[in-house]
C-alpha cells in the first residue's frame, strides 16, 4: 500500500469514528480513558524497552541533549502520563453544553452549544508523552484523532498506541477514534496536512521549521506557536530571594521545553545586587550566558547580538539585559517576543496590573516561573500545546479548545413573519 493509499484510510476511518466519539456519553469517554491509564501502568516493561531503542538510535544519529531528554520516557514521566489520564477523566465535559440560551421577541430561545471539531490531526517531534496528551483530550472532546510523532520515537509511539488501542477496546470504542500513524516518511504528513475531507483542524508540535512548514502547506485550519520566546522581567520593587527562584527555576528547570525563559530582563536599579548572585548559580548549572554591554560590566559573560534577543535555545544558553525601567521591558517584550508567556517579578501592585494589561502574550504571571504555562499546572489535565494564534484558542490548548459552538434554536411551531 502506497503512502497516499494509507493516509487516505487513516483518514476514512478517522472520519467515521468521528461520528461515533462525538455520540459517545462522558461514562464511555472516561472509561476509556482509565482502561489505557490501566494499560499503561501494566506496559511499563514494554515502554521502557521500547524507548530505549529510541534513545539508543537518537545517540547514534547524534541528536543533542535537549532532544534526547525529550525523548526520554522514565518512570516519572510514565507516571505523569497515568495522572494526566487521570486528570482528563475528572474533568467536565465540554461537548454538549449549551450557554446564553435566551429568549428573542419572536419567542424562539436562541443559544450555543459546545461540540466537537472532528478529525484531528497531530504532528510532533520526540516527545512521546505526547501522544497521550493528545490522545486524551481529543478523546475527551469527542474528536477522533490522527497522531503523527517524530520518526526518533517510534518504538516509544507504538507501544504507546498499543495501550490507547486496549483502552479504546475495553470501552467499546472504535480503533478510529485514536490512530497512531506507523509509518516514518516524511510524505505521510505531506498528505496528512492537505486532506480536508478528512482532517478538520491540525496541531504541530515540534521545532519552527516544522511548524512554518505545516502553517505554509496545509489545506486545513493551524493551531500553532511557532517558538517559545519567553522573558522574566526583574523589577527594581521585587523581592530579590523570590527573584531569585523564579529566575533560576524559569531556565534551569528543564532547557529543552517552549515555556522556558530564553531572556531574563533586570531593572538596572537591582542589576548590581542580583545579577552576580544568579551569574554564579547558572554557571554552576553550565549555563552559557550572553549579555548587553552593562551586564558584561556586572559579570563574566559573553556579547549579545541582535539575533540572541530573537532566539528560542532550547539549550543552557541564557541572555541577559539590563533595562531602565518597566517600560523599557515591556519594549523589548513587544519587539522580540514570541507572545508565549512572560513574567513579571515585582512587590508592585500598580505595576503588576499594568504589566499584564499591557503585555500582549499568551500567559502573562506575576511572581511566578514562566515554567508554569502548561496545561497539567493550569488544570487542564493536559494539553495539546500552546497556541500564540489569536482566533479561536490561545495559550495551552485543553478541551474546551479542542470544541467549537454552533447555534441552537428552540420553537415550538414558530415561523418568522
Amino acid at each position: 500500500m502506497s503512502v497516499k493509499d494509507y493516509m487516505i484510510e487513516l483518514g476514512k476511518n478517522a472520519r467515521a469514528a468521528s461520528r461515533v466519539i462525538a455520540a459517545a456519553t462522558t461514562g464511555t469517554k472516561n472509561a476509556a480513558l482509565l482502561a489505557t491509564a490501566e494499560a499503561l501502568n501494566a506496559s511499563r516493561d514494554a515502554l521502557a524497552e521500547a524507548n530505549a531503542k529510541d534513545l539508543a538510535a537518537g545517540k547514534e544519529q547524534g541528536l543533542d541533549s535537549a532532544l534526547l531528554d525529550r525523548l526520554e520516557l522514565t518512570p516519572a514521566r510514565i507516571d505523569s502520563m497515568i495522572e494526566g489520564l487521570e486528570q482528563v477523566a475528572a474533568l467536565p465535559d465540554p461537548c454538549g453544553e449549551i450557554t446564553d440560551l435566551r429568549y428573542r421577541p419572536s419567542g424562539i430561545q436562541v443559544g450555543k452549544m459546545r461540540v466537537p471539531l472532528g478529525v484531528v490531526g497531530i504532528i510532533y517531534e520526540s516527545r512521546p508523552n505526547v501522544t497521550i496528551d493528545a490522545a486524551s483530550l481529543c478523546l475527551k472532546s469527542g474528536n477522533a484523532t490522527i497522531l503523527r510523532g517524530g520518526k526518533e520515537a517510534l518504538h516509544s509511539n507504538q507501544a504507546i498506541a498499543q495501550c490507547i488501542q486496549a483502552g479504546l477496546e475495553k470501552a467499546g470504542l472504535p480503533a478510529g477514534v485514536v490512530q497512531v500513524v506507523s509509518t516514518t516518511d516524511r510524505e505521510a504528513v505531506g498528505h496528512l496536512i492537505t486532506m480536508p475531507e478528512y482532517v478538520d483542524v491540525i496541531v504541530p508540535r515540534g521545532g519552527k521549521g516544522l511548524i512554518e512548514r505545516i502553517s505554509a502547506d496545509a489545506k486545513v485550519s493551524v493551531i500553532k506557536h511557532l517558538d517559545g520566546i519567553c522573558h522574566v522581567y526583574i523589577d527594581d520593587r521585587a523581592d530579590l530571594n523570590k527573584a531569585f527562584d523564579i529566575a533560576m527555576n524559569s531556565k534551569t528547570h528543564r532547557y529543552g521545553v517552549c515555556n522556558a525563559m530564553e531572556t531574563l530582563l533586570v531593572n538596572k536599579g537591582v542589576a548590581a545586587e542580583i545579577l552576580p548572585r544568579l551569574a554564579e548559580a547558572y554557571l554552576e548549572k553550565g549555563v552559557e550566558l550572553r549579555g548587553c554591554a552593562q551586564t558584561q560590566a556586572l559579570i563574566q559573560c559573553n556579547a549579545a547580538t541582535e539575533e540572541d534577543w530573537a532566539t528560542e535555545y532550547l539549550a543552557p544558553v541564557l541572555s541577559i539585559r539590563i533595562v531602565d525601567d518597566m517600560a523599557q521591558a515591556m519594549d523589548h517584550i513587544d519587539q522580540y517576543s514570541s507572545k508565549h508567556t512572560e513574567s513579571i517579578v515585582t512587590e508592585d501592585y500598580t505595576r503588576s496590573r499594568q504589566f499584564v494589561s499591557q503585555v500582549d502574550s499568551s500567559s502573562v504571571m506575576v511572581n511566578a516561573s514562566t515554567r508554569f504555562a502548561d496545561g497539567f499546572e493550569y488544570g487542564l489535565g493536559a494539553e495539546i500545546g500552546i497556541s500564540t494564534d489569536k482566533i479561536h484558542a490561545r495559550g495551552p490548548v485543553g478541551l474546551e479548545g479542542l470544541t467549537s459552538q454552533k447555534w441552537v434554536v428552540y420553537g415550538d411551531g414558530h415561523v418568522r413573519v
